[in-house]
């Protein structure tokens, strides 16, 4: 890997954490469709030439419906990335592409296998 590539990610990296933390204030401070709720990003990633952002978030929520979450963020899209855009001077701003993040779920069960497995419950 040469420096001019190291350094285009390492710019990269620093975008995604941006983006993740203005996106994080501005869900929770301006969005106010109630389907959102209470929702925390858990990590964003940029492509190299900054045209896409994953972003990936959970519910705070046990009993969430995802579909709606989804559909609240799919719809606050566009106003979402108009507010980033203002925020974060880039040539290209990215298209924001929301992914429920399962691994907190996925960690919680294992861990309850584990206990059980142990005779702890």
């Amino acid at each position: 890997m040469n420096a001019l590539s190291s350094k285009g990610h390492a710019r990269a990296l620093r975008v995604a954490d941006q983006i993740q933390r203005e996106l994080a204030g501005l869900i929770h401070q301006e969005l106010k469709d109630p389907r959102i709720g209470m929702i925390t990003i858990t990590d964003v990633e940029v492509t190299r030439d900054y045209s896409h952002a994953k972003i990936f978030y959970t519910s705070l929520n046990d009993n969430a419906d995802h579909s709606e979450i989804e559909a609240g963020l799919r719809r606050a899209n566009g106003y979402l990335r108009k507010q980033l855009a203002s925020r974060i001077k880039l040539r290209v701003f990215p298209q924001l592409h929301f992914v429920y993040d399962q691994s907190i779920e996925r960690g919680v069960y294992l861990s309850h296998l584990i206990d059980v497995a142990n005779g702890r419950i």
